[in-house]
């Protein structure tokens, strides 16, 4: 038997917290056919009656055999007793509150909410609202994004999966910026558009399908934008749009590279951090939109002309921007193969 096998032979067992929302829902989904983590319990916010999940979203009827239950704070200890990880699919304040607690008790916990992902604590009255119930955490919340994390970050216990807009742009110029072909004082300015699922299920006029057509929004101000400016270690112009599609985020990311860069450089750079990353993959076209939803694939491609690049990166917001990259890391944390769970099936409209 190999390593690998016998690593899977030994399962985690999770809870996932938010299951009725959009990307909690993928959750469920991920981890019901994950061989090697078992779903144990699902929860929604308090309040709400047990439902059982194929009700929520009827495309799983006849698949999953799941109550999603109301959360109560009492449940913390039968949960320290029943699981090992928890994913928080939670506004950020509640992922403030309970990730303490959850970790208190003994498990993992990955947070899809942006409650612990900047690491400067008085950022968040400014972008988040309010201050931050825990600062002392964040230093000890590892930034997930699963192709750039560390072996070493990986022995913590607490993780902030990076947001969807920061995933496709981290992932796009990471690779220009370790290798160190921008130009100096380079800002890239990034122009990327999200389907109305980004906006989450509640309903409301401004993300109504019938509603959206293509708007810009957030601008300077979007709490993503300090996001990947921490990630990428340099100020950017970030401006989101909401499309009218459900699903999926298309970034068109410009930079200035420095005098001489070849397109050889370029595409090296690509390579080199790439190539063993199975998510990501490189293509000799752009990127569509339609290509990803539904999968956990980051798509990148790049034209360049002079010192001008063009980066272009697509993504599922739900999956590689969320829920996907939450399991991924999961699997890189406990040592399982990264895809595992992550490529089986296709599209979910």
């Amino acid at each position: 038997m190999s390593q690998s096998q016998s690593k899977l032979l030994s399962k985690k067992r999770a809870i996932i917290l938010g299951a009725a929302g959009y990307s909690g829902a993928e959750l469920v989904q991920l981890i019901s056919q994950h061989p090697a983590i078992e779903l144990v319990a699902a929860y929604a916010s308090a309040g709400r009656k047990p439902e059982a999940f194929a009700s929520l979203y009827p495309r799983y009827s006849n698949q999953l055999d799941l109550q999603v239950l109301p959360w109560q704070p009492e449940a913390i200890n039968e949960i320290a007793q029943q699981a090992d990880i928890a994913f928080l699919a939670l506004p950020h304040e509640a992922s403030e509150a309970l990730a303490p607690q959850l970790l208190a008790k003994g498990l993992v916990v990955f947070d899809l909410s942006g409650a612990f992902r900047l690491k400067n604590a008085a950022l968040y009255p400014e972008f988040y609202g309010c201050p931050h119930q825990h600062p002392e955490l964040l230093p000890q919340a590892p930034y997930g994004l699963a192709e750039w994390i560390s072996a070493s970050e990986l022995e913590q216990s607490l993780f902030a999966v990076a947001g969807c807009y920061p995933t496709a742009s981290a992932l796009a110029l990471l690779p220009l910026i370790k290798a160190g072909l921008l130009a100096d004082g380079a800002v890239p300015v990034i122009n990327a558009i999200s389907g109305v699922s980004g906006a989450g299920r509640k309903a409301s006029l401004g993300t109504s399908f019938c509603e959206v057509g293509l708007s810009a929004y957030g601008f300077f101000g979007h709490r993503h934008r300090p996001e990947i400016e921490q990630t990428l270690g340099c100020s950017v112009v970030f401006t989101p749009h909401l499309g009218n599609f459900k699903r999926g985020i298309l970034a068109t990311i410009s930079v200035c590279l420095k005098a001489g860069i070849s397109k050889a450089e370029v595409d090296a750079a690509y390579q080199q951090y790439y190539q063993h990353k199975p998510m990501v993959r490189l293509l000799p076209r752009s990127p569509n939109v339609a290509d990803v939803a539904g999968t956990c694939f980051c798509d990148l491609h790049w034209q360049q002309h002079g010192q001008q690049l063009v980066v272009v990166s697509a993504i599922d917001n739900l999956l590689k921007g969320a829920a996907a990259q939450a399991v991924q890391l999961a699997n890189l944390k406990f040592g399982y193969p990264e895809t595992t769970g992550l490529l089986a099936g296709g599209y979910r409209d």
